[in-house]
């Protein structure tokens, strides 16, 4: 798979870490056993070498994230509420502002899909670059995380990613949002999720909920997974979590729907428990998460 998309640094009160939604799922699409390649840029500087080197030593192929010269690493500055949720003061004119196209004849697998969001589509030449990868495999599913961001959250760049997609996931806020309805319901959910696929010719929308779970469209029924209690310590990152989850068990290993909802659910919960986007895991071979040096069960 490939993932499009910003790498960038969150920067949060207890650290920095590294970031940047597409560079999430990339990391955690890799604890499942997945090649995900980012296709991103960052600038030549010293947090521009700690990304490749951070990003390296999880074990992700960088050869489609480039260096630009004159183009500084993307930041993002994180306050977090008292609940542990963020929001988010994001740089501008940055490097992966600036995405090239990954060149041919570089031994590139065919992606099974390609994952974006519309954060990354804000300025044109990204929107451009990322049309001539969906010409270039165009059997590729072209999944959209539409993540919106003020002030980058209206507009072109997020109508030009929902003309594109063919898998959205979204969270309940943006869902009612773009449809204009009321969402305070597992029934209100499934009614605004079925009257979005349809307006957007969608035959698969993924809406998370925070604590309260997440629902899932897909060709034409309805799945509901309820949340389960956890300690959150900051929910940066676990919608990516999720969104690899839910593609793990979706593609690699076949599951049904409501089953591979329930595996993305209990993914983006555990990340909600740690700190930053990336905490050190790995998954099993049913997808449950691992965190480092504990043994899976036999």
């Amino acid at each position: 798979m490939f993932c499009f998309g910003e790498a960038l640094w969150d920067v949060l009160p207890r650290g920095i870490f590294l970031g940047g939604a597409p560079l999430n799922v990339a990391y955690h699409l890799s604890q499942h056993g997945i090649r995900a390649l980012p296709v991103s840029a960052i600038g030549r500087d010293f947090l521009g070498d700690e990304i490749r080197r951070r990003a390296a030593g999880w074990g992700l192929d960088l050869r489609c994230v480039a260096r630009l010269a004159g183009w500084p690493t993307g930041t993002v500055q994180a306050v977090l509420d008292a609940h542990g949720a963020a929001t988010y003061r994001i740089e501008r004119r940055v490097a992966w502002d600036r995405i090239p196209v990954p060149r041919s004849g570089r031994g590139l697998p065919a992606p099974t899909a390609i994952v974006y969001g519309s954060l990354a589509l804000r300025e044109r030449p990204n929107r451009l670059a990322l049309a001539r990868l969906f010409a270039r495999w165009p059997d590729a599913t072209r999944v959209l995380d539409i993540n919106l961001r003020q002030p980058f959250d209206r507009g072109e760049p997020v109508a030009w990613a929902l003309r594109h997609a063919r898998f959205v996931k979204l969270n309940d806020e943006e869902l009612g949002r773009l449809t204009g309805a009321r969402v305070g319901t597992v029934a209100a959910l499934a009614r605004a999720a079925h009257a979005f696929a349809g307006r957007h010719h969608l035959p698969h929308v993924c809406v998370t909920a925070g604590a309260r779970g997440a629902g899932l469209w897909w060709e034409g029924r309805w799945y509901w997974e309820p949340g389960r209690r956890v300690a959150v310590r900051d929910t940066i990152g676990s919608g990516d979590a999720f969104l690899a989850a839910l593609l793990a068990a979706l593609w690699k290993r076949r599951e049904a729907p409501p089953v591979s909802l329930a595996k993305a659910c209990r993914l983006g919960e555990f990340v909600a428990m740690n700190d930053g986007a990336t905490p050190s895991y790995r998954c099993d071979d049913r997808g449950n998460p691992r965190p480092a040096g504990t043994q899976s069960a036999a």
